[in-house]
């Protein structure tokens, strides 16, 4: 009886683990939107959809950053991260353009920049937000 008692534990164990939700190991992006007052951020969402988080990372990873240290008019208008407790975290921050075609991202910590072509920009803007780069007021 405790043979199988200890056997449907196992295997639930293993069940729960296997149907977290997430198709990227169990990877998310965490998103903070700039409040009204414009002076914080607050929780805007957590994206555990396992496609959109891969194509989050390599629409990122794929960019050819410029080596820059940059001090924006403005704060940015959102902050995402992809956290990792084994590896150092980096804080993207986003910018979108006054024509709201584009989007800027900077990694302060590292002091990277890039501008991003309006393709990538409106892919990446709306798997962050769920909105559309062009309907921004």
């Amino acid at each position: 009886m405790r043979l199988l008692l200890f056997f449907i534990a196992i295997i639930s164990l293993f069940a729960a683990g296997c149907s977290n939700g997430t198709a990227a190991g169990g990877k998310t992006i965490e998103v903070l939107k700039r409040t009204d007052d414009g002076t914080q951020y607050e929780d805007f969402k957590v994206i555990t959809d396992g496609e959109q988080v891969k194509k989050a990372e390599e629409i990122v990873n794929d960019l050819d950053w410029e080596n820059a240290k940059v001090d924006m008019a403005r704060p940015a208008d959102y902050q995402f991260s992809f956290p990792n407790p084994e590896a150092k975290v980096a804080l993207f921050e986003l910018w979108v353009s006054p024509n709201k075609d584009k989007v800027e991202l900077v990694i302060d910590a590292e002091s990277k920049y890039i501008q991003l072509d309006k393709n990538k920009s409106a892919e990446l803007f709306e798997i962050l937000t769920g909105e559309q780069l062009s309907g921004q007021k």
